[in-house]
């Protein structure tokens, strides 16, 4: 299993390098496999957030208009060749902060393999796309919140004011309270029989 701790050496050009990159390779998927599917949700684009270096690799939170996904792709020759020593479809379980998740390897034209971990799949219950992106930033924040981790100690209510101003001001917590959603549930609390929508 990988500790995937954040690394704080990338230049902002190398993030949005990356971003632009995984944006770029599902706009094609958009355009030439999935215009036409009737699970799409008209009211959202494609947009990569939160994208960060981690030990494992590149990390960040993709909207599309059919799913939101956390993505992982390899930042060194030698991270894409592990990557090709892996079944496509197998999975890699991931620790972060906030608990251990599992990836899906995928791969995707000029992208190359990359790994997936489904949010929403599909994406119909978002109103705007506005509102996937902040769902996206948030659950990419939270990811690295260890009071959020499964074993964490769990309060029995809402807690007092002071509490909940606190919550707001961590990363994620007021758009994630404006939505109605809870930090812990934004993570898992998905249906683990959702269907995954992949390109």
């Amino acid at each position: 299993m990988a500790d995937l701790r954040l690394d704080p050496r990338p230049t902002d050009a190398e993030l949005h390098a990356v971003a632009a990159g995984l944006e770029a390779a599902f706009e094609r998927v958009h355009r030439e496999r999935m215009h036409d599917v009737p699970i799409l949700n008209a009211a959202l684009g494609i947009k990569a957030v939160g994208t960060r270096a981690v030990e494992a690799g590149w990390l960040s939170a993709l909207v599309t208009p059919w799913f939101i996904n956390m993505m992982l792709l390899p930042r060194t020759p030698e991270q894409a060749q592990n990557y090709c020593t892996l079944q496509l479809g197998s999975t890699v379980a991931h620790s972060f902060p906030a608990g251990c998740f599992e990836f899906i390897l995928g791969e995707e034209g000029d992208l190359g393999r990359y790994q997936m971990c489904s949010l929403f799949s599909p994406v119909l219950e978002f109103e705007s796309h506005g509102a996937a992106v902040i769902t996206a930033e948030s659950a990419i924040a939270v990811l690295f919140d260890a009071g959020l981790a499964p074993d964490a100690p769990r309060a029995t209510d809402a807690g007092s004011p002071e509490q909940a101003a606190a919550a707001r001001s961590r990363p994620g917590g007021e758009a994630i309270e404006a939505g109605k959603l809870s930090r812990r549930g934004l993570l898992f609390g998905r249906n683990p029989e959702s269907e995954v929508v992949e390109p």
